[in-house]
């Protein structure tokens, strides 16, 4: 078992290597810091202007998949954010005390696991709007919306945890006293607790994509029948294999890291390359998915979302006219 010391050498010789691969490659390591920003920054603009429409129409905050949507934007704009701001300090080569890191990376992986519950939580109501259309307006209530919203932060919540508590228990109090990157990795210093977080995820994906996929194949069935709506049976089909890939490129991310740390044993500049694709592919790109299926797709949306960039008064509820 290794000691206080050989934890603070260890950590040591981490922090040292990582500033070795961030100031390795000056020009390459400013240009994807500009790529970086060229990519997250546009889809913050959107999302807040989606966020901005949901709350100026009345009619939205009170209907259940809105509400869910516009919590995936939420989430989605506080993850870039915090990922954005990571970034630049890795970049800049500034090391973080682990008091500040810890809390930090138990945020971040709180608001990323939020994403996929959430997209669970639309393909079960689009599944109850279709399938069930005459207990629709009974289930899908506002009070209700919110009690699964907030569920969903208590189940994203408690792998951070969980993680913390282990942390504390294994590590040294050197290793908390340390300078480090904020990275969750830091959480998990030790291979066996990896182990376990891999398959937490590898289960947590499986339950998802299980619920995802049986919404999928219920709306199939419910279009053969005559009674169901077959327009609307076939825009939910869509939404939901939309959805489903949104939550492939979301989980695709979690694995990254098991990527990365094999391909450090190949080459240096490799990694480097490897670790910017996956970030700008499966961490910014895949936030998305979310304004394409309800934001570009869905024309109530849509309609709203271009009359508040025309610049036009948006009246009341009670007057409102029809963008």
């Amino acid at each position: 078992m290794c000691t206080a010391e050989c934890n603070s050498s260890q950590n040591t010789n981490s922090s040292s290597h990582q500033l070795q691969l961030v100031s390795s490659v000056p020009l390459r390591m400013n240009l994807s810091l500009a790529i970086t920003q060229i990519f997250v920054w546009p889809f913050v603009y959107i999302n807040v202007l989606m966020l901005f429409t949901f709350y100026r129409k009345q009619s939205f905050r009170t209907e259940t998949r809105y509400m869910l949507f516009a919590h995936t934007l939420l989430t989605d704009v506080i993850i870039l954010l915090l990922t954005d701001f990571v970034v630049i300090l890795s970049f800049s080569s500034v090391l973080m005390p682990m008091a500040f890191c810890i809390p930090f990376c138990m945020l971040m992986e709180t608001v990323s696991s939020c994403t996929p519950l959430t997209i669970t939580a639309m393909c079960v109501e689009r599944y109850v709007a279709i399938c069930m259309p005459l207990r629709h307006s009974a289930i899908s209530t506002t009070s209700r919306t919110l009690t699964a919203i907030l569920i969903i932060w208590i189940i994203s919540s408690i792998k951070p945890f969980v993680d913390v508590f282990i942390l504390v228990a294994t590590v040294s109090e050197q290793y908390l006293l340390d300078l480090t990157f904020c990275h969750y990795e830091i959480m998990t210093p030790k291979q066996w607790h990896r182990l376990i977080g891999g398959n937490w995820y590898i289960i947590y994906f499986i339950i998802i994509l299980s619920i995802e996929f049986f919404c999928y194949l219920m709306i199939v069935l419910a279009a053969r029948a005559a009674s169901v709506d077959k327009k609307s049976a076939g825009k939910g089909l869509r939404t939901i294999s939309l959805h489903m890939l949104q939550l492939i490129l979301c989980t695709i991310s979690v694995v990254c890291p098991y990527i990365e740390a094999m391909v450090i044993q190949i080459d240096i500049q490799l990694y480097l390359s490897v670790r910017f694709f996956n970030f700008i592919t499966f961490s910014v790109i895949a936030r998305a998915v979310s304004p394409l299926v309800y934001g570009l797709r869905d024309e109530k949306f849509y309609a709203a979302l271009l009359y508040y960039v025309r610049c036009r008064q948006m009246s009341s509820e009670n007057g409102e006219s029809n963008p």
